[in-house]
């Protein structure tokens, strides 16, 4: 999007839907913090302004999608600029999806109570919100200044988050055998981590998004062997 169109009008809705998506990204973004912290104090009323902000959310999302389509329907925009609206499409769906989880989480804030406090804290839970963020916040970036050259550090994220889960797994698997009135706390956080988990591969889909909009790239199938390696 960084080129200039003959029609000035053409360009300012283009630069709109950028804007709006940034906007809708920044909001999904302090929803999932927003979501993690509300369950981890055991806070009802931030955990209920998380699930406020999910319904604008899914506004964002009818609205966006609507006027990417009008674009491409009015426009019949070519190469560079249908990529960029078919990729914002892909995008503002995994931030819906996102959108999603943080509303999962709020609402197992609301569910736990009092019995959080019976269970330990995991700390690695708390870590992998970090890294989920994190790699949305750097995703999004790459969006806002067209540069994708930080998704190698997203794919690399969500691998380091796909250990945090399993960290988090073993250990509360760890203290339910340990002690069975932990169970249902226990089960509630492994579902809480799970949410961030998603988060994060959603995430990582919005940067394989970004490298398709400004590279012309399709990662999707190939960036996790050339990461590993």
């Amino acid at each position: 999007m960084n080129h200039l169109h003959t029609s000035k009008n053409y360009q300012e809705e283009l630069e709109n839907l950028r804007t709006s998506i940034l906007k809708m990204g920044g909001k999904v973004e302090s929803q999932l913090r927003q979501a993690v912290l509300a369950y981890s104090e055991n806070n009802a009323q931030l955990a209920e302004q998380v699930m406020t902000v999910e319904r604008e959310v899914n506004q964002d999302h009818l609205e966006i999608d609507h006027a990417c389509s009008e674009i491409i329907a009015l426009r019949q925009p070519a190469a560079s600029d249908l990529r960029m609206l078919l990729g914002c499409i892909r995008a503002i769906s995994d931030l819906e999806r996102i959108g999603d989880e943080a509303s999962k989480i709020a609402k197992m804030a609301i569910k736990q109570g009092d019995q959080r406090a019976k269970l330990p804290r995991v700390h690695t839970i708390f870590q992998s919100a970090d890294i989920a963020t994190g790699m949305l916040r750097r995703a999004l970036d790459a969006f806002a200044r067209e540069d994708t050259s930080e998704m190698p550090s997203v794919f690399a994220a969500d691998i380091e988050l796909d250990n945090q889960y399993q960290a988090s797994m073993r250990q509360l698997i760890t203290f339910m055998m340990e002690d069975p009135r932990t169970i249902s706390a226990a089960l509630d956080d492994l579902w809480v981590a799970k949410a961030i988990e998603r988060a994060g591969d959603h995430a990582e889909n919005i940067a394989e998004t970004a490298i398709y909009v400004f590279e012309g790239e399709d990662v999707r199938y190939t960036h996790n062997s050339s990461t590993e390696q």
